[in-house]
């Protein structure tokens, strides 16, 4: 990656795509209005050609593109200088960088004419316009209070959902959102919701600190959240300036060039694994050494500093050939292929109504009756991938439910060894103390929950790869079905046309001509990367979630936890 890239020229790139978008957007709307106009021409004359189901895709996609947001996910634990880094991205002290961790909501950047802050709450209240001081004082709470809060296991604001900050910045005005999360590694509801929203972001900036390489929390997050997801991850490890201020002798280049080293290689040891897309090692364009302060302080002095030697060239480099390339590209990708796809119908159609012009009713109508046995094989063909998708859905309910049972009832194997790095601990002295041995109960409840959640996740994550092969499955089922279907409408064509069927027929895109539902349940692997589990084939009755809640309803969970709570206290 080129070093010399700019803010500027980040930002004149994503201005040309934003260009292309709204180009490839005009151009589908022309074709929207043009088929509008067809069925309504149509229906007056010889009748509709049926393309409302066209005419809605081609809309919904249209809408998406001229939307055209970019959402971007900051995560890291506290103190990693996440504030910092977000005000020298955009090139203005906009967040404090000293908040509490109780002060930190979700807010979302995004461009807005004025300054404004709105605040969303989760209790059906009306939204509520803020100033950034009103902002600022109202949600902010002392460190005393934030531990009080914490121990009593209760949220600062209970009621709020998340921010919204509305600034006229060029960066937000090119259709970037910011979505700036609470951090982690403080209480398990704050990183619920700061890792509930990793689905809807197009890519995670996780901040880590050069002084502090890759903690227990943090290994704990990539591992349990974040890898095998299909997510794009840029790894910035912040305050890398920091590094020589900590050395003895700042001075000496050999002991800096030594611990940097050093450090390159701790990082690059826990990092490479989240760094490799189809077996290609994308690591060094994945990992950043930022000196996000430097980079700030040169920003606020002057907009179009030179921020060479921050590590700010490099990682806008990266993000700019990720947004503008290689999300673009598949984002274009799926305009054409549905605006191929709609033409391949549209011509169908029409090919299949012109010969029946010349036709006179009582022709048309025996013809109609002829390929009555031909409808009741379509009838057929939905029916039994129906049958195959409830058989896969009984199967893999099933087979997760299993597969929770044992893993819950076998966690008592190897808890002792598993817990010891979770455990508090506790001198024999302290326990002499009443206030200490509260203190090290309450940890040790805290670190049994932490220790159930981590256990959990695993546990997720092979369910999810589970769900993957049945959605596969179902993918090539879809595919098979598809041309069989194919096979039964082209006889229906030759049978109401009175043209003969051509055995050999030129399909250049075999995915085009496959009927509509083929082609959305062979699309779910694709569509649903980020959230396998939670997304496909939910219409079709494969929600693991309510799954694994019915199964923990039967099994009676509590009775399991009880018993594992009373080894944990016992």
């Amino acid at each position: 990656m080129s070093s010399t890239l700019d803010s500027q020229t980040f930002l004149a790139d994503l201005a040309r795509f934003a260009q292309v978008r709204t180009d490839v957007a005009s151009l589908l709307d022309r074709m929207t209005q043009t088929l509008k106009h067809s069925e309504i021409e149509g229906e007056e004359g010889s009748g509709k050609l049926a393309l409302d189901q066209e005419i809605a895709d081609l809309g919904k996609l249209s809408q998406n593109l001229r939307a055209g947001k970019f959402r971007l996910l900051v995560l890291g634990d506290m103190k990693r200088g996440k504030s910092t880094f977000l005000n020298a991205l955009i090139g203005e002290n906009l967040l404090p960088s000293d908040v509490n961790p109780c002060t930190a909501l979700l807010t979302v950047l995004r461009y807005g004419v004025t300054k404004t802050v709105t605040v969303y709450f989760n209790d059906g209240s009306q939204p509520e316009q803020l100033n950034f001081k009103d902002f600022k004082h109202r949600y902010t709470i002392d460190p005393a209070e934030a531990k009080r809060l914490e121990t009593q296991k209760q949220a600062a604001f209970p009621t709020v959902d998340y921010a919204v900050v509305e600034y006229p910045l060029p960066l937000l005005e090119q259709g970037i959102e910011i979505v700036d999360s609470p951090g982690l590694n403080d209480t398990e509801a704050r990183n619920a919701l700061s890792l509930g929203y990793i689905n809807n972001c197009h890519a995670i900036l996780f901040v880590l600190r050069a002084t502090q390489p890759c903690t227990l929390g943090e290994r704990r997050y990539l591992e349990n959240y974040i890898k095998g997801r299909g997510l794009t991850v840029f790894f910035l490890i912040n305050a890398w300036d920091q590094v020589k201020e900590s050395l003895i002798d700042p001075d000496d280049p050999e002991e800096f060039t030594e611990a940097a080293t050093k450090l390159r290689q701790v990082f690059q040891a826990n990092l490479a694994d989240y760094c490799q897309e189809n077996n290609v090692d994308l690591y060094d364009d994945r990992v950043f050494e930022l000196s996000s302060l430097l980079a700030l302080r040169r920003r606020v002095k002057d907009a179009n500093a030179d921020l060479a030697g921050t590590g700010f060239p490099e990682f806008l480099a990266a993000l700019n050939v990720f947004l503008t390339q290689e999300r673009a590209v598949a984002e274009l990708r799926q305009a054409r292929t549905l605006a191929r796809q709609t033409a391949t119908t549209v011509q169908a159609a029409i090919q299949r109504r012109i010969p029946l012009l010349e036709q006179n009713i009582t022709d048309l109508k025996q013809r109609i009756a002829s390929v009555e046995p031909e409808f009741q094989q379509l009838h057929q063909i939905r029916d039994q991938f129906k049958a195959e998708i409830q058989t896969v859905q009984a199967a893999r309910s099933q087979s997760l439910a299993n597969s929770f049972r044992q893993y819950v009832l076998g966690l008592g194997d190897t808890f002792e060894a598993d817990f010891l790095r979770y455990q508090p601990n506790l001198g024999f002295f302290d326990f002499l103390s009443s206030s200490k041995r509260d203190a090290f109960e309450a940890g040790l409840q805290k670190a049994f929950m932490t220790y159930f959640n981590d256990k959990l996740a695993t546990w997720t994550r092979s369910a999810e790869q589970e769900m993957k092969q049945a959605f596969e499955q179902l993918a090539t089922s879809a595919q098979t079905y598809g041309a069989s279907y194919a096979k039964v409408t082209d006889t229906i064509t030759s049978k109401l046309t009175g043209e003969p069927l051509l055995p050999n027929r030129d399909r250049p895109n075999t995915e085009d001509n496959a009927p509509a539902w083929a082609k959305w349940a062979a699309g779910i692997f694709s569509l649903t990367r980020g959230n396998l589990a939670g997304v496909a084939l939910a219409g079709a009755g494969f929600d693991w979630k309510n799954i694994l809640l019915n199964f923990v309803t039967v099994l009676g969970i509590g009775s399991v936890l009880t018993a594992l709570t009373g080894i944990v206290l016992g």
